[in-house]
């Protein structure tokens, strides 16, 4: 885990790592720097709990530019626990800190996985009836078509192995429902999905991702992002106004006592401190990149969902199935794209 990645770093991720090792008794290694990490866990009584300190004294900044800032700083903690992976001594990588540098030092150090051109981050939203798997939300700001056919097969393999959903329907976000509705990116993709041997359902509005109309929505980074960002912020709105509301008289208090059960089932569905971070698919091993705002639930959630990854086998099985189904679409989509 890297400790120095959330806004109040390293406190929630010592935190979590806590939680975590005392409840999983597997080892967790923080990486970081050990002058402001070995002091907290002391505070803790961490001293036999499996936690290792990996010191690494850089850490890369939110508004920094991952390339310059890599080159800058090359033992950041993102740089050093990516290595740490690679060597074998850990089983994924968790961080909380900027997503671009989650990107490139992920990509500089375990690479794609082969037949992917970008990996894609991806999240599970809750929706009517469960969650859809919705990518990429912020690693490719700008994507061509083949990039959006890519994102399509690694959130429908996803979708199967995390879901447990069958031959799950994949639609592609647009600004309407009809095939030539959308920006040209959203046209250009929307014939090559069709011929790819998905369950493509085609274009799906906010709606139909928030009612449960498709397990597998896929976008640009640049508009999931906004997408992610702009639901968890109505979704605080919401609660934050019912609770307001709740508690404005006597007689609403005494409807919010009988209603507490629903109400927390409510927070826990639209809280994304639950799933905690979100993988990156496509990369050559497992990385998770959490909100910058997370607190040591949300980390503790992190390690969590790397676990469950490491203990499924989601790897091997995306690698595995990455290859069969790319090289089949792969050449429907160069035959697509030759034709238009």
């Amino acid at each position: 885990m890297d400790a120095m990645g959330s806004d109040q770093f390293p406190h929630p991720e010592i935190q979590a790592a806590v939680i975590a090792a005392r409840e999983f008794s597997e080892e967790i290694i923080l990486v970081g720097d050990e002058n402001l990490i070995t002091p907290r866990l002391k505070e803790l009584n961490a001293a036999n709990l499996p936690i290792r300190v990996e010191h690494a004294p850089d850490l890369v900044e939110m508004g920094e530019k991952p390339v310059e800032a890599a080159k800058r700083k090359p033992r950041n903690s993102m740089a050093v626990g990516l290595n740490l992976v690679k060597e074998g001594q850990g089983d994924a990588f968790v961080t909380a800190g900027n997503t671009g540098a989650a990107m490139f030092n992920a990509l500089r150090t375990l690479g794609r996985i082969k037949g992917v051109a970008r990996p894609a981050l991806t999240a599970l939203f809750p929706v009517k009836g469960g969650h859809c798997v919705v990518l990429d939300i912020g690693a490719n700001a700008d994507c061509r078509p083949e990039f959006l056919l890519q994102f399509a097969v690694m959130g429908s393999i996803y979708a199967e192995k995390v879901l447990k959903k069958q031959n799950p329907r994949v639609g592609l976000l647009s600004n309407g429902e009809e095939a030539g509705k959308g920006n040209q990116l959203i046209k250009d993709t929307y014939p090559i999905l069709e011929k790819s041997g998905l369950n493509f359902i085609g274009n799906v509005e906010g709606k139909e991702l928030f009612g449960g109309g498709a397990d597998v929505v896929v976008t640009d980074g640049f508009t999931g992002n906004i997408l992610l960002k702009s639901s968890e912020a109505v979704a605080k709105l919401l609660t934050d106004t019912l609770k307001e509301e709740l508690i404005s008289s006597p007689i609403t208090k005494i409807g919010a006592l009988l209603a507490k059960p629903a109400f927390q089932k409510l927070k826990a569905m639209m809280d994304p401190s639950e799933v905690g971070a979100a993988p990156l698919l496509g990369i050559d091993g497992l990385v998770f990149v959490g909100h910058g705002r997370s607190d040591s639930r949300a980390m503790y959630s992190a390690i969590r969902i790397a676990q469950q990854a490491v203990q499924s086998d989601l790897l091997p099985a995306l690698r595995s199935a990455i290859q069969e189904r790319l090289e089949m679409v792969e050449i429907i989509s160069r035959n697509t794209l030759n034709q238009s």
